[in-house]
Order: structure tokens, then sequence, then C-alpha cells
């Protein structure tokens, strides 16, 4: 059995409902899930995990989270490397320029993206709810 971390933050509940989701689908798959806050979450805690999923919602001007998520995720990075990951998240306005540029940090240290991510205008739909659950069985 696999063991999955699903880590994010929210500002709305947009981006929590697509991390339950996620853990949904990964649970589904026969993993073990831990859900975490970004707040809850550090670099000593990702050898802990096969995988892990990380969601943040685009802020400001198509960005990260600049208090806790980025730090957190910025925090791990060393850790990351070689390891299989997923990303996902809402945002409110833009293009999803915000998780273009995420994926691109987090290759460029070397995290093995595992899936495509998943991204959602506002709320999750039903379509982006099953991408998230599909995320997580990809994951599992």
């Amino acid at each position: 059995m696999s063991k999955i971390a699903v880590v994010y933050w929210s500002g709305t509940g947009n981006t929590e409902s697509m991390a339950n989701k996620v853990a949904d689908g990964a649970k589904a798959a026969g993993a073990e899930v831990s859900i975490f806050t970004a707040a809850q979450f550090d670099a000593g805690k990702v050898a802990g995990y096969d995988a892990i999923a990380f969601g943040c919602p685009a802020m400001g001007s198509e960005q990260l989270e600049e208090d806790e998520f980025e730090p957190m995720f910025n925090g791990c990075k060393e850790a990351l490397r070689g390891r299989r990951i997923a990303l996902f998240g809402s945002y409110g306005w833009g293009d999803g320029e915000w998780m273009r540029t995420w994926e691109a940090t987090a290759k460029g240290f070397g995290a093995d993206l595992a899936c495509e991510s998943v991204i959602c205008a506002d709320a999750p739909d039903a379509e982006a709810e099953t991408n998230c659950e599909a995320l997580g069985k990809a994951l599992a």
C-alpha cells in the first residue's frame, strides 16, 4: 500500500475541496492518505510518503500564497528531488500562469511531476472534481 500526502493551502475553501477529492481518489486506489495544511507540513515529513500532492490557489498576480504555502514548498525542495509529486489549485482570474510557473519551479529542482496538474476557475465543478480524483489515483 502506498502512502500519499495531500498538502494544501486554501483561502476560500476551493482548494480544500480539491484536496479532499484528491485524497478520495488516492484512497479509492488503495493508498493510505494523510491530509495536511501547509502550516502542518515541512521537509522533515517528505520521506514518510511515496508521493505528495500539493495544492495552492493563484494569489495576487498569479503566484503561490506567499506567507505559508510558498515558504513551506520552497523549504521542501531538496527533499522533493526525485520524488513523485502532483500539483493542483484554483484561480479566480488569469489563464493559469501560476500553475505553469509552479510546474517549471518543481521540475527545476528535480521533482517528478507524476501526472498532469489540475486547475479550475473558482469552485471545483464536476469535471474538476473528477480530475482531482484521477490525480489522486495516479499518485497511488
